[in-house]
Parts: structure tokens; sequence; C-alpha cells
């Protein structure tokens, strides 16, 4: 960084820090990223770009790394064909959300049993304050957590009859999402 300051580079180069997802180091019991926990989900996200891009700047906002693309494209002046998933993300690095910015994520994991690992198969949702995990095919387990009051997600709260709206909220927009993304089981 100190390299571009010098040479006049920094207000045409986006530098980007960021990695495909998180690791497990023993929590939940496991060592490994496949799982919908938030160890695996969460990745770090750093952008630097002065020109547009004030030190410091935070968004609690849901991101995507299907969101890079069309964020590079954005800045680099490039039309985004329709084809390409994910939005881009310059709004949110200047400190605005976009009004129709996502609500949601999904995640879908399918390839058990291949590998060595003994990962289930299971997709869900995530929203800001809860989360929802459905597991299928050799098991049928379901999880839901208020990330919120149980950001470590230690206690499901799936058949909580207090949660049963939030529950049915969350199953709706899975069902959305699946059905936006095309996929299945």
């Amino acid at each position: 960084l100190d390299y571009l300051d010098q040479k006049g580079l920094s207000d045409n180069t986006i530098v980007i820090y960021t990695s495909d997802q998180g690791f497990f180091l023993g929590e939940h019991g496991w060592y490994d990223k496949r799982f919908m926990y938030e160890e695996s989900m969460g990745m770090p996200l750093i952008v630097r770009y002065p020109k547009e891009i004030s030190p410091a700047t935070q968004s609690d906002q849901l991101v995507l790394n299907l969101d890079f693309c069309p964020t590079i494209l954005d800045y680099a002046g490039i039309e985004i064909p329709d084809e390409v998933q994910g939005e881009s993300m310059r709004s949110l690095l200047q400190g605005n959300t976009p009004d129709k910015w996502r609500q949601s994520v999904y995640y879908h994991y399918y390839e058990y049993p291949q590998g060595w690992h003994d990962v289930k198969k299971h997709y869900g949702v995530r929203t800001k304050t809860h989360k929802l995990i459905h597991f299928y095919d050799d098991i049928i387990a379901n999880e839901m957590y208020d990330l919120e009051k149980d950001p470590n997600e230690m206690n499901n709260i799936y058949d909580v009859e207090a949660f049963s709206k939030v529950r049915k909220e969350l199953e709706n927009e899975l069902l959305r999402l699946r059905h936006y993304y095309k996929d299945s089981e």
C-alpha cells in the first residue's frame, strides 16, 4: 500500500483483501469449512480505494462472493451483464445502502458422500438476525438460530413455539431463494 501511495497509484488502484470462507478451529467440534455455521460462512473483506472509499468505512449488510465480479465491473466502468449473479457493492463501500439490497443469503452444501469429510448435505437461509438450516438426504434435521441472542449458534430454536412466525418467514424465504437460484436437492 505504501508503494501505491508513493508512486501516486492509490487513486487508480482498488485493493481487495478477502477469502472464500472461514474455517472451524474446534468450534461446534469441527475442523472444517463446509457447515453453514458462522465460523464458516463469514469471510474477511477489506477494500481500499481512497478515491471513493473513506478510511474505516464499515457495513453490516449481507454480501456474497458473487458480488465481487459486478463490483469490479462497476468500478471499471463496464456494463454488468444481466446473467451475472450478485450485485455491485460500490454503494456499500461508499457508506450507502441501496434501497433494494438483499435481506438474506442462501447456502447449499451438496457434496456428501464424496471426499474425505463427513459433512452431510444441507441448505439454508441467513438474514441479519436469524438462520435456518435444513439437513437432507440420509439425515433429516432442522436447525434455527437467533443470531442476535445466540451468535455462537448453541441453542437450536427450530421447534420453539415462540419462534414459529420467524421460522415460517425463513422457510418462505428459503423457498424463494431456492427457486431464484434454480436449486433443488
